[in-house]
This record gives structure tokens, sequence and C-alpha cells, in this order.
């Protein structure tokens, strides 16, 4: 397979999963130089060293090349000991001006209806999408809250496996947590005078961030400030999905990144996720 080197905006990062050739993995999404949404993974976020961890809106470079078991078009995998950073994440200055460079390069849809007639008439499986209003925050608990046996084996296999590390270079790192809770947007969209609902997941792993965040803060609590930032704080903004479909079920969407600019005419900057 050619491998060539790609210069990439990092717009998405999933919450991770246990994996059984890394141990945990999370998927990353972003823009290519000039103008295309790519999928890079594996990626053990918390497996690689110090000095290749990279955030959102961090520019990266790296070696890659398509995915020899994901149909997927925009899927590629990384060499992981090839990553170099920016120095920091693009600017929230002047209105989020840098980062609207790079979006403004990409189509923003306005309907999920156009998002998935663009997977069948191309295979898109990778899509900005603005909806016209949210409608509520759907929280439920996970069908099984921790980790099976096999999981479990999985997310401790870092402390055997080679590959990555030598043994005196492997990270001590803590299990990962898995999320109690599935959430879920429901939105509608409103495009040619129709008006129509959709529901679907979020993945992102800044919503874990901040489920664990708000949890860590408020205790028993932790709902409304969590639902404040989801329900209120994010719509006010330009709010966008990054949405993408599921390998196994590739006619399956998810949210696996939520975008909110400023809406321009404010000019303001817009605080992070995590600043409760």
């Amino acid at each position: 397979m050619v491998t060539r080197t790609a210069k990439i905006l990092v717009l998405c990062k999933t919450y991770p999963s246990p994996s059984s050739k890394y141990s945990e993995t999370s998927c990353v999404a972003g823009m290519e130089e000039p103008a295309s949404l790519i999928r890079l993974f594996p990626v053990p976020f918390r497996l690689i060293k110090d000095d290749q961890q990279f955030k959102k809106w961090q520019i990266i470079e790296a070696t890659i090349e398509r995915a020899r078991d994901d149909n997927r078009p925009e899927s590629h995998h990384i060499k992981v000991d090839t990553i170099r950073r920016a120095q920091a994440p693009l600017s929230t200055k002047h209105g989020w001006a840098d980062r609207w460079t790079w979006i403004d390069k990409v189509p923003i849809l306005g309907d999920f209806a156009a998002v998935e007639r663009a997977r069948q008439a191309g295979g898109n499986t990778l899509a900005l999408l603005r909806p016209s209003k949210i409608v509520a925050l759907d929280i439920a608990p996970t069908a099984n809250p921790g980790w099976t046996p096999q999981e479990q084996k999985k997310l401790l296999q870092h402390q055997h496996q080679a590959g990555l590390f030598d043994d005196a270079d492997a990270p001590a790192i803590k299990t990962l947590r898995k999320l109690p809770y599935d959430f879920h947007y429901r939105y509608r969209c409103i495009a040619a005078g129709i008006d129509a609902e959709y529901r679907h997941k979020i993945v992102d792993w800044e919503i874990g961030a901040l489920y664990w965040n708000c949890r860590k803060q408020y205790g028993k609590d932790w709902e409304p400030p969590f639902r404040a930032k989801l329900e209120r704080d994010l719509p006010a903004a330009d709010l966008m999905f990054l949405m993408g479909t599921i390998h196994r079920f590739p006619d399956q969407w998810l949210i696996v990144s939520l975008l909110y600019p400023p809406k321009r005419q404010l000019q303001t900057a817009q605080r992070s996720l995590f600043d409760l």
C-alpha cells in the first residue's frame, strides 16, 4: 500500500474503546489540506509518547496510507511514530478567524437528508452538518455499565504488549473508565420547506470528559450543569456536527465531534466545554 505524508487539522477525537490489538483506541477525523475530510485510526492516545499527543484543532503531519480493512473512502491508517504536531491548537482569537479559514473550505450541509444522500450517491462517510435547532439532549444508562471480561482483558494488554513501546518506556496509565450513559442529540433540520427531526448519538471525547468533569465537581447533581452546556451554551453558538458512519454499519451515522464557533456577527471568543 502506498504511503504519503499528510498535513491534517484535527477536528475529532472519539471517546476511546477497547481494542484487541492496541488495548484501547480512538478514531480521529479532520481536514487534510487543501480541503477534504479524512478519518485516521487506530490512535491509542493514552499509550503514545507525550511529544506526539495532540489536541482537537491542532495541526499534525504524519505518514498515512489508505485503510486496507475499511472501505470507507476517507479512512486511513496512521503511523503513530511519525506524528509531528504544531506547537498549539489554532487560536480562537478574532471570532475563530484561524479556524474558520479551514472550516470554510468544506461544505456545511443544512439537512441530514443531504448528508445521507451524499453517502448513497458518492460513498461519503464524513460530513459537516449545521442543524437548524437542538430539540433536546437524551441521556440514558448504557445497557452494560461496566466492561465485559473480554473488554477488561483488552484494556490491560498495554502492561504486556510490545510494538508501540519498549518495556522500560511503557507508561503506567489508569484503566479507561466506561461512560455509564449514552448521549443523543435530538435536533431539527429545515430545508426546502421541510422540517424534519433526527436523533444521533454523540461519541466526541470532549463529551465524555465533560461528563467526568461534572461528576467530579457536582457529584450526584452532575446532570443540570451537563445539560446546560449541551442544551443551552453550545446551541447559542454556531453549533455544527461532524457526522461519521460506523465501520461495521456504514449506513448508521454518529455525531463524532461538536464544533461550536461563535456566531460570526458576535465576534466573541468561545469558551471551552471544560470551562465550567
